[in-house]
């Protein structure tokens, strides 16, 4: 399928709805919008976007912090950010909204799916069923104290804060692993853990879930599973695709291997990783374009 792709861009002016972004869309258009969140890398996902566009989807990714009119760092980012690209996404003619989020992304799009009511899907890759406190500055240049990652309505979202006595294992010089920093901070931190939790989407919002059990980031497995069982609790579908071997960065169709890096331990394998992706593939395609197969009963999983 050919597809048209270009930068956009909106509120130059600043405030929540400031953002930059990249939109790739099909050539005879696309009923079904997704909005497509990176996760604390901050980078515009356009691979992923033209992806999408070849499968019928108009898709916009933005950049959510660290430009013009935006908090440096995951600090108090207004959600209504996010509420702006899915606007504008809507005047582009769309009629159906998804969100496909990974790790930090997944936290973001989560949340919007619980407090909008504009998300009919959501794709939630490696996510958090709790709000952590911010990565990076916040607009006064500051990384603490800890605050929230996000807000709503200009209120800060409860959340959980990180253990600063933890320290990485690793040599010094060698790429970390931060999945004992998280386990230690829910500990640390467990009389805020129920107030941070992420409630389920309403009924009218589809979920698929998408963890790997070998994640090294932080325990997505554990915390797909949580949401999982808050969305079956209140009787609404779900579906969770995992598999034992992968980590933190799940590869979909037609995606190369993630780039590997001098800083972080993510787990898994470009195959493992790979073998997630396609797994989940068709799920994510039934939910985002809402052909009925991505609203399994509530008691059903993918594994």
């Amino acid at each position: 399928m050919r597809i048209a792709e270009r930068a956009v861009q909106a509120g130059p002016g600043g405030g929540a709805d400031a953002w930059t972004g990249f939109l790739a869309t099909p050539e005879h258009g696309g009923g079904t919008g997704v909005l497509v969140l990176a996760g604390s890398s901050g980078r515009i996902e356009d691979a992923r976007c033209r992806l999408l566009a070849r499968h019928g989807m108009t898709a916009l990714s933005i950049q959510w912090f660290g430009g013009p009119g935006q908090p440096p760092g995951i600090c108090e980012v207004p959600l209504e950010t996010f509420v702006s690209a899915i606007e504008w996404l809507r005047a582009e003619g769309v009629r159906r909204i998804g969100v496909l989020g990974t790790s930090k992304g997944a936290e973001a799009a989560l949340h919007l799916a619980g407090l909008h009511d504009g998300v009919d899907a959501v794709v939630a890759l490696s996510p958090t069923s709790l709000t952590w406190a911010n990565v990076g500055p916040g607009r006064d240049g500051r990384t603490r104290p800890h605050r929230s990652s996000w807000t709503w309505r200009g209120k800060p979202l409860p959340f959980v804060p990180y253990d600063d006595a933890w320290v990485p294992v690793e040599p010094d010089g060698e790429p970390v692993s931060v999945l004992d920093w998280y386990e230690q901070s829910l500990r640390t931190a467990a009389g805020r853990v129920p107030a941070a939790s992420i409630p389920p989407a309403g009924p009218g919002t589809g979920l698929v879930l998408v963890a790997g059990g070998d994640d090294l980031m932080w325990p997505s497995l554990r915390f797909a599973g949580e949401l999982a069982a808050r969305r079956r609790a209140a009787g609404l579908p779900v579906r969770l695709v995992t598999r034992a071997d992968a980590g933190h960065r799940p590869r979909l169709p037609g995606e190369g291997p993630a780039t590997p890096s001098d800083r972080f331990r993510y787990g898994g394998s470009p195959a493992a990783d790979a073998a997630l992706g396609a797994a989940a593939w068709p799920h994510v395609l039934a939910v985002l374009l809402g052909t009925g197969h991505g609203a399994p009963r509530p008691q059903d999983s993918s594994k």
